[in-house]
């Protein structure tokens, strides 16, 4: 049985549906991608699945519970990292943590006990004592994930967890989610960074316009969507390239701004061409998710 369930879900805010008839099933111990762009309905989805807002339709599950009518009981087990950092200024880092263990119903020692873990986990040791506006934007998100572990739950949501964060600190936050999978927890993760998703994602779906238009694991959506080799092309005229040697070199093009995208199973044959063609730029890559998503969701702009 999965560890959380949904089937058919819908809601509608004002006459528009952004979650339009939703399957969806996370299993024990693995991480699920939930993917989309801007207003695809992930946020609403993860409101929906933790009970904090009434369906229109369909059933959920949590742990076996029905959501949401057991929903208070099911969030007992669970873990949230909101987009939004809303840790409490007034307070310290280690502060923060006790607090928000008292909502769980744990006791001061309790929550003490597992202080020094946490702090260890998040490499904040040696900020405990330092109130949150002396923080760094990866403290905070690594302070915001200690936060969520401070009940031990079963499975953690992660609502874009590294977004603002520079690369040195993205990596810090996925080998910590990495070192959590690998202790039996299960993350449901919404991300916009595509090599996020690879890295950790078992399985995900990806949404837009409330629906789920694919699903399975990184390497089968790929092989599924994507031809295997990718060329960026840049130049002065790449219409001019793509008129003459397009068709004839790649299965598809696609053109955003002054890049050509080259899609192709030859890549060696077209590699050959480009590098007698000494006024093109290039860059040779094998296909990956972003690649899958784009072709899924377009290039368009989602404001």
């Amino acid at each position: 049985m999965p560890l959380l369930s949904a089937r058919g879900l819908r809601k509608a805010y004002g006459g528009t549906e952004v979650v339009a008839g939703l399957d969806l099933a996370v299993e024990k111990g693995e991480c699920f991608g939930l993917l989309g762009p801007n207003g695809a309905g992930k946020t609403t989805t993860l409101r929906l699945l933790l009970g904090l807002t009434d369906p229109d339709g369909g059933t959920m599950s949590l742990f076996g519970l029905p959501i949401p009518g057991e929903a208070r009981r099911a969030r007992g087990r669970v873990g949230v990292v909101p987009q939004m950092d809303n840790l409490d200024p007034d307070f310290t880092v280690r502060e923060n943590l006790l607090v928000f263990g008292r909502y769980f119903g744990m006791s001061h020692s309790e929550v003490a006990a597992r202080i020094p873990m946490l702090l260890e986990f998040a490499g904040l040791a040696h900020k405990a004592e330092v109130k949150i506006q002396t923080l760094s934007g990866g403290m905070k998100r690594r302070l915001t994930l200690a936060r969520a572990l401070v009940n031990d739950p079963d499975l953690l949501f992660l609502d874009e967890p590294t977004t603002g964060l520079d690369p040195q600190a993205r990596h810090v936050m996925w080998q910590g989610l990495r070192q959590l999978l690998t202790q039996g927890k299960t993350i449901l993760l919404t991300t916009h960074f595509m090599e996020e998703a690879e890295r950790l994602c078992d399985r995900l779906s990806i949404m837009d316009h409330g629906r789920v238009i694919a699903s399975g694991s990184p390497r089968e959506l790929i092989a599924r969507h994507i031809e295997p080799c990718v060329v960026e092309l840049y130049g002065e005229n790449p219409e001019a390239w793509s008129a003459e040697f397009g068709k004839r070199l790649c299965e598809r093009l696609d053109q955003a701004g002054d890049t050509l995208f080259c899609y192709t199973r030859d890549g060696e044959g077209l590699m050959r061409h480009l590098t007698a063609q000494s006024a093109m730029r290039y860059l040779h890559r094998p296909a990956n998710l972003e690649d899958v998503f784009l072709r899924l969701t377009g290039r368009d702009l989602r404001d």
